[in-house]
């Protein structure tokens, strides 16, 4: 009686390697928004951090000087960058100021009383009226209580 010697295989069918690769797709496809969206919120959060870190260096000089910067590069945040590598945008409010170019609330009343800060966010759009937000742009808005 003679055995019979089976041929062996090696490696993987075509349909095996399709199953794969498609299940590999599919599993990225889902993932990668998911990961977008996160690192978007960390970039937002980043930003909302160095404005924060903006804002105390203002706080601080306002304290030394009685009076805001009339730049962020007196204020020593100058260089200071957003995740996306633009610098923090400030005007200060003066008796030069328009009230057009005041960051103002959906009943057009200003949404700050001393100066505006924000970053222009990931898209880099020049900034608009409150009453028209954009996701992107991290504002800060001191809420003032009227008498």
């Amino acid at each position: 009686m003679g055995w019979v010697k089976k041929k062996r295989r090696y490696g993987f069918s075509l349909l095996e390697l399709l199953i794969t690769v498609s299940i590999i797709g599919l599993l990225s496809a889902i993932a990668l928004p998911s990961y977008r969206d996160y690192v978007d919120s960390v970039d937002n959060g980043l930003a909302a951090a160095g404005v924060d870190q903006v804002i105390q260096a203002l706080e601080r000089y306002y304290i030394d000087y009685d009076s805001f910067p009339l730049t962020l590069a007196a204020a020593s945040v100058g260089t200071l960058q957003d995740p996306w590598g633009n610098t923090y945008l400030y005007l200060l409010f003066d008796e030069n100021t328009k009230v057009g170019e005041m960051r103002k609330d959906r009943n057009l009343v200003p949404v700050n009383d001393d100066y505006d800060l924000y970053s222009m966010g990931k898209t880099e759009l020049p900034p608009c009226p409150s009453t028209q937000p954009r996701v992107e742009t991290i504002l800060f808005a001191q809420i003032t209580a009227d008498s």
